[in-house]
């Protein structure tokens, strides 16, 4: 269990300051300055942020799950990480000042990478395989689900604990036959480390029956509570980054590069296209705008999270996503 309760008094400080409350919102990605991340550094650099009247910092993450006792404990009012861990981590931390108010990946990333000619094409291939998983990551948190819904027995599978830097090059050089991981991050890396597209074998979980939402903006509530209005301008920002990103992504990508310069443009734009058109843009959200969640999905999602997780209390949707802090001006639609 995670305790956020000594940083409280803490928070209670940062958030009491004026410049802080009507200014200043860092904002703690789940993970390194790549592609996907571009949307927000390209809605700092546009304006966006700052016609809200935020003084916004963005700071790099170390997974998926890595943003949420950051935002819990007050050391970030903002933040980006999976839903799916944030209902684990409220279930274990119960009234912990943190909830999603804002989706983002529609469609989860959430994958199992694997290789053609090591064996894996299927889920059914994975028995007898070695499976590197990072411990943190928030595939590998999915993966229990992902195998129910297709059969598969994980006692069959030799599961190696990895660490996220050496993830992607324990596949390469053949030390174990798939990951888990995020399907534009583990994919693109694959890639750059030599090994052929078409030796590369993606499987989606969405596409595995896997019902699950993906990474969302989140919120420590107590600032929320206290600055809506500041909430819903940095999420307009948010939107009109993705909005100006799916229209002209190399605009967002020149952001990108400015903070990380020794990335791959080229690269960074494939696997931001990737995230675009796998997990933002999907039918759900052409329909409907971004940031939203459909209901009846979420109460699956939760039943499918208790079908391999023992919640301590009943699962509440309304603990893990607030959408009212979501702009009405029409900005949410993408397209």
């Amino acid at each position: 269990m995670i305790h956020y309760k000594t940083l409280l008094a803490a928070a209670a400080t940062l958030f009491s300051s004026p410049a802080f409350a009507q200014t200043e919102m860092p904002f703690a990605l789940d993970w390194k300055f790549e592609g996907p991340a571009a949307p927000y550094f390209h809605a700092l650099d546009a304006g966006y942020f700052a016609d809200a009247g935020l003084t916004v910092t963005i700071s790099e993450g170390a997974g998926s799950l890595d943003a949420i006792p950051k935002v819990a404990t007050g050391a970030f009012p903002v933040g980006f990480a999976d839903i799916n861990s944030l209902m684990r981590f409220l279930d274990q931390n119960p009234g912990a000042p943190v909830t999603a108010v804002m989706m983002i990946y529609d469609k989860p990333p959430f994958a199992v990478v694997g290789r053609r000619s090591l064996g894996v094409e299927g889920p059914g291939d994975l028995a007898g395989k070695t499976l590197g998983a990072p411990p943190p990551d928030g595939a590998w948190a999915q993966f229990p689900i992902f195998a129910a819904q297709n059969d598969i027995d994980i006692s069959t599978i030799t599961v190696e604990p990895v660490g996220f830097p050496v993830r992607e090059p324990m596949l390469a050089e053949g030390n174990v036959a798939a990951i888990t991981g995020f399907s534009f991050s583990s994919t693109l890396n694959l890639k750059r480390l030599g090994v052929p597209a078409e030796d590369i074998s993606v499987l989606l979980m969405a596409d595995y029956g896997v019902d699950l939402y993906g990474n969302a903006i989140i919120v420590n509530t107590d600032f929320a509570s206290a600055n809506p209005e500041l909430v819903t301008g940095f999420l307009h920002a948010v939107a009109m980054g993705w909005k100006d990103a799916i229209a002209t992504p190399d605009a967002a990508i020149t952001a990108l590069m400015e903070r990380n310069p020794a990335a791959d443009a080229a690269l960074e734009t494939e696997r931001l296209q990737m995230s675009i058109d796998d997990n933002v843009l999907t039918d759900f959200v052409m329909a409907n705008g971004m940031g939203g969640i459909d209901e009846a999905r979420m109460a699956s999602a939760i039943e499918q999270t208790r079908s391999v997780y023992e919640f301590q209390t009943e699962p509440d949707a309304a603990l893990y996503f607030d959408p009212g802090y979501l702009p009405t001006d029409g900005s949410l639609m993408l397209k």
